[in-house]
Formats: structure tokens, sequence, C-alpha cells
């Protein structure tokens, strides 16, 4: 089973609080298209070590696209997103910027708009039906829209609105789903026919807007009509790639953020279930630095404690922006005075240092705001 460094885990615990942003972002993470591959998907299949969790892109597209984007955008492969969307296309998204959803989302994905021929490719079968995959990491009711490049289209210049055909080939509200949420396998699946008269090679673009909030999801999925089945090649290999970057020999030795000063003020009244994702950062032989979001759900928060277990022999050695503790392989984590309150949707984040492997994920994440 294919696993990830950044886990998801809600809990809906309710309570009484009070509630102002430390840094606000929206609520973000939940899906991106597997079958046929996004690009993101695909390069991170190609990219991601299975022994250390480290990204080493070898297929040459993808390279480039981390050479640009940063190894964040394949760990996070899932989140190419408008938190402000509403399900809007051409005029909100510029013209060669789509396969990122702009630079409005929460990551850089602007190495995914590059224009190459050598992307990861699924290949097709033109008119036949197929199960398309989307992968379910966070649930939300919504409808998927997949449109189809022009015969005009070229992989070798951005993609723009006017490379699409005006109407989806497919369009499908709250879809079934499996497995998930918060893995790599757990998709939502329906069937889709492909379009009949398309030949060589062309994008799928794919837009998931969600019916409960303004966020929208966008992706660019490669694919050749030459008669396939779903096979997928440049995935592993295929043209020359960029060497990894080497991880450090030494942890660092400063936390990376510097806390507030002055807490926040007076906070508007509120309450709800939060929930948390984590999220490595670096690692290197022996040690890892990690990234936990602590996310307010759809109403402010007052505090927050954060849970999880080691699934192997790893130690907590240091944190910041919260109160630490660890009793053998469990990790509790409190809010310190100036970030415990989280507006609605929004998330404030804490950071820590560990010894060992880092881990592919960590166990029984949770969230409470007892």
């Amino acid at each position: 089973m294919r696993r990830k460094f950044l886990m998801y885990a809600m809990a809906a615990l309710l309570a009484a609080g009070v509630g102002a942003v430390v840094s606000p972002v929206a609520a973000q993470a939940h899906g991106a298209m597997m079958v046929p591959g996004s690009r993101t998907w695909l390069c991170y299949k190609d990219g991601r070590n299975p022994n250390t969790g480290a990204i080493e892109p070898k297929n040459a597209a993808c390279a480039a696209a981390v050479a640009q984007s940063g190894t964040n955008s394949l760990y996070n492969w899932f989140a190419v997103l408008r938190s402000d969307g509403a399900g809007r296309m051409d005029g909100f998204i510029p013209n060669g910027e789509l396969c990122s959803g702009g630079t409005g989302g929460p990551y850089n994905f602007t190495g995914f708009n590059l224009p190459r021929n050598d992307w990861p490719v699924t290949h097709l079968t033109a008119g036949r039906q197929i199960e398309i995959q989307y992968n379910n990491w966070a649930k939300h009711p919504g409808t998927f829209r997949l449109y189809i490049t022009k015969d005009s289209w070229s992989p070798t210049r951005a993609l723009a609105w006017s490379d699409l055909e005006s109407t989806p080939f497919d369009s499908e509200t709250n879809p079934p789903d499996q497995g998930g949420p918060g893995s790599d396998d757990g998709h939502y699946y329906w069937n889709a026919t492909l379009p009949s008269n398309k030949s060589g090679r062309h994008l799928i673009y794919s837009v998931w807007q969600r019916s409960d909030s303004n966020e929208t999801f966008y992706g660019c999925s490669d694919v050749t009509f030459d008669g396939g089945n779903g096979e997928v090649t440049g995935v592993g290999g295929g043209g020359t790639t960029t060497p990894p970057t080497t991880p450090p020999t030494t942890p660092p030795t400063t936390p990376p953020t510097t806390p507030p000063t002055t807490p926040p003020t007076t906070p508007p009244a509120g309450g709800t279930a939060c929930y948390a994702m984590f999220n490595i950062a670096s690692a290197w032989n022996g040690g890892f630095q990690a990234e936990v979001m602590v996310h307010a759900d759809t109403a402010a928060i007052s505090n927050w404690t954060v849970s999880w277990t080691w699934p192997g022999s790893q130690t907590l050695t240091q944190a910041w922006n919260g109160t630490a503790s660890s009793s053998g392989s469990l990790v509790t984590v409190k809010n310190v005075s100036y970030n415990g309150t989280v507006g609605a949707g929004k998330y404030v984040t804490f950071g820590l240092l560990g010894n060992g492997t880092a881990p592919p994920s960590v166990n029984n994440l949770a969230c409470s705001t007892a």
C-alpha cells in the first residue's frame, strides 16, 4: 500500500470557546486525480524514495517541477486548490497557470505548468469507458468536471483556456468512494466515457468544486490516445534527471519560526472540532524535522491538543510553537498562549525535531479541544 509523509486525521470533539485568527490560512489539502494520474500524483510516485521518504525525482519533467516549486509540492501533491475558487475557471486562473491553479493557493505548484513533452503519461483508448479515480484525502461533497484539450493543443506550450474544449466530456456529483481519508489509496470512483474523436497527446483537465464551500481543486493529467488500457509510462525514469538535493547531516540547531511577542487580542466567540495534519519537512541520517498544522473546522476554537504515536523507535527531541510531552511512543502537544485560538476554517502550525528514521506516517493522529 502506498503511503506518504503527510497524514490527516479529524477529531470531532465539540468545545465551547473563543477564537482569534493566528496566521490565517484557509483549510486545505483534499485530493487529486489518480486515474488518469495528475502531474503531481504521478511525479510523487516517481520521486518519493520508499525507504527514506525523500523526494528524488527520476523523470526529467518532474525534476524540473520540483526544482521550481520545491519538494513540498510533492509532499502535498493533493493540494492544488484555491479556497476562493467557487468553481471559477477562465478569467480567474490566468492562462499558462491552469495546472497549478494559479498562484493563490497554499503551496507553490507553478513548476507543473512547465510546457514539456516528457511528463508521465497515461495511455488510453478514445471512446472507451474507464474508471476515474480521484483521491479522497479529505472527503467533501461536490461535483467533478473533466475537460479535454483541443486537437490544436501542443504539450510544448503551457496550457491556456482556449486549448480546452468548451464543455466537459464528463461530470459527476458526489460519486461513491472507498478507503481513506488520509491515505494514498483512498479515492472517489466513477465510470466515464472518453471522447471518441481524439488521438495522440492530450491533457485532461479536472475541476472539483466543493458544494459545502468555495474551495475548488484543479489538476492536469497527461494522456495519449494510442489504444492503451491505462498503462502509465515515465514514472521511475525516462530521460535525464536532476540529482536530488543532499539532506543535511545534522539537524537544525534553531527552530525555523519565532513565536509572536504579543498574544492575540480578544477573539470572537465560537467553538467546534479540530483536526491535525502531520508533514515531514526534511530528513537526514538519524533525524527529521516535521510541521503539524492544527485546523479549526466550521467554527473558531480557543485551545487545542494534538496527539499521536510513533510507528517505530522514533523519539521527540524538540518542539516549538507548542508545549510537548512524551510517554513511550505517545506524543502530546498543547497550544501555547499565543496560538490557542484559531478562526473557523483557519489553521496554525507547530514544529518539531525527531530522532530516528523519518516515518512515512504517524499512528493515531488526533486533535481535540478539551
